[in-house]
């Protein structure tokens, strides 16, 4: 796999196949309420892209070169995909790259160590945790904590889109020991759009005042605050 990987092209060209496939939306006037309680202008889809092989293609391709860069898959032993979202991008970067699979359910079913993990985890693997997006890392914790107990060995984890923009999103990942690697952000998708005229002025504006400030937006629009 090439390691040549140019971060910036990949961040806009996922943007622009976002955009290019309606998985973006803006929407200033009626906020947007996000499970983790912030208020947003902006909503992406990340599940739409199942749907655009060529898209999907892309992503994986950008996703794929940019984790080899920087972790390497020989330090990678499997791949595990958080439910529901991550699943099929999990499998789309095991079959990338030979690697064996798992997924995580978000409450476990069943008994023993293994009751929230689909799949043969063997103890003590390095397993790459998968997500599409994250607003503020919440949801990982849950996940890496599962695939911990079930014996795995976790530091990284991927998705696709990375809100960028809420203070602190990271901060509980970091002092697990978990890095988040992601191929875009809110910050491309708007420039994007702006050039190439996806939402009117009014709605990029509206979107460019949600980024100045976006906790100041989310409460102001019924959000939770810092």
């Amino acid at each position: 796999m090439s390691t040549n990987h140019d971060t910036s092209k990949a961040a806009q060209e996922t943007a622009r196949f976002l955009l290019d496939i309606k998985a973006v939306n803006f929407r200033p006037d009626e906020p947007y309420m996000l499970t983790a309680g912030w208020a947003s202008p902006v909503y992406i889809d990340c599940r739409w892209v199942i749907s655009f092989p060529e898209a999907r293609s892309a992503m994986i391709k950008h996703g794929v070169n940019m984790l080899e860069q920087e972790i390497g898959f020989k330090n990678i032993d499997s791949v595990a995909g958080g439910e529901t979202a991550g699943i099929p991008y999990a499998a789309w970067i095991a079959e990338s790259t030979g690697k064996p699979m798992q997924y995580i359910r978000k409450k476990p079913k069943g008994f023993g160590r293994n009751a929230q993990i689909e799949g043969n985890l063997i103890e003590g693997d390095r397993v790459l945790l998968v997500e599409d997006l994250t607003t503020d890392g919440g949801s990982k914790i849950t996940f890496v904590n599962a695939l911990r107990d079930a014996g795995a060995q976790v530091s990284d984890a991927f998705v696709v889109f990375f809100y960028g923009v809420f203070p602190g999103a990271l901060d509980e990942l970091k002092a697990m020991g978990v890095n988040l690697h992601y191929l875009t952000t809110w910050h491309e998708v708007l420039d994007e759009a702006e050039k190439g005229g996806d939402f009117s002025q009014k709605d990029i504006e509206g979107v460019r005042e949600f980024l100045a400030d976006p906790v100041g937006w989310s409460v102001a629009h019924g959000g939770k605050g810092a």
